[in-house]
């Protein structure tokens, strides 16, 4: 369908138009096909990471714990924007209802920010082994991870609650057409039939709060573990330390340079395929690589991930 014929649909729904990645009929199978096979590969990588977690004991400690809680999310995380795309690419019309619009605009945020305060959480647990390893096991006790876990479930699916409910009440004129793949704010914001710019610095300031406060944290937590890995006598303890952290960091890396880039840069800087190409990047490829990126630089995961198989292959 042609952009005149979307634009023409998008006067007589009364939900919005994802206008997504326009591009050719083959292009768009092709993108079908490629994004299904991320999203399956995405839900069997970070499901292995959980099944590993429940199933071997010696895994059953808070740093793993809140892997397994991180792979959870991130399961919900892709789900939020992925089966959407998916219809988009196969759909004439790309319609998407109003309250399917809002719900997804809801989740994807929320679960974002509890990413945020997850990967804080996890550089806690990890500054706590590293720099507090005598104090470690009476600190960070079960309940106490199942508390900071709560935390961030609670704060993530808080956080953003009256901005979006306050922006679903507002009147959105014709034509509703979003070019983007997913309900944003900022594209929202800007099909609102009177500019409400308290509203857009709102949401942009609970947006750099979210990404900056859990960064600095990180940052500062792994200030002190660097510190304390310096200060370690023996090479191979050393490299030992940094390879507990450096699949954290990596993983914080990806997610935190990417979400940058997106809402703490002022709007105007970003064209409609920069908002595409980065939201993509942070929503589908990071949490596709997580799963890797934590196995393949973990022994006792790789281990836990092989008996699972192992007992999968046994049990057929």
């Amino acid at each position: 369908m042609n952009t005149y014929s979307i634009y023409n649909i998008s006067y007589s729904i009364a939900g919005f138009i994802l206008l997504g990645f326009p591009c050719l009929r083959e292009n768009q199978i092709l993108f079908f096909s490629l994004l299904l096979i991320i999203y399956i590969l995405t839900l069997l990588g970070n499901g292995a990471i959980i099944c590993a977690v429940v199933w071997d004991k010696k895994l059953q400690i808070p740093m793993y714990i809140l892997l397994a809680n991180f792979s959870f999310l991130e399961i919900w995380y892709v789900t939020t924007t992925v089966p959407n795309m998916l219809v988009n690419f196969l759909s004439e019309t790309k319609v998407i209802s109003f309250s399917g619009c809002f719900l997804q605009f809801y989740f994807f945020f929320s679960l974002g920010i509890t990413e945020c305060f997850f990967l804080a959480i996890m550089a806690f647990d990890r500054y706590l082994a590293i720099c507090q390893p005598l104090h470690y096991p009476t600190i960070m006790t079960s309940h106490i991870c199942t508390r900071l876990i709560i935390s961030c479930w609670a704060l993530g699916f808080l956080w953003y609650l009256v901005p979006i409910i306050i922006i679903s009440q507002m009147s959105f004129c014709d034509p509703k057409i979003i070019d983007h793949f997913l309900c944003d704010f900022r594209p929202l914001l800007a099909l609102t039939c009177t500019r409400v710019p308290m509203m857009e610095l709102t949401c942009s300031i609970l947006c750099s709060l979210d990404l900056l406060l859990p960064f600095g944290f990180i940052v500062v937590t792994y200030g002190l573990v660097l510190r304390a890995v310096f200060r370690v006598p023996s090479t191979a303890g050393r490299r030992k330390a940094f390879s507990t952290c450096g699949s954290h960091l990596a993983v914080v890396s990806l997610f935190y340079g990417s979400v940058a880039v997106m809402y703490v840069k002022p709007t105007t800087e970003h064209d409609s395929g920069t908002q595409k190409i980065v939201t993509l990047f942070y929503s589908v490829v990071t949490p596709f690589l997580n799963p890797m990126i934590y196995s393949l630089r973990n022994r006792e995961m790789k281990d836990a991930m092989r008996k699972v198989l192992g007992k999968r292959e046994l049990e057929s």
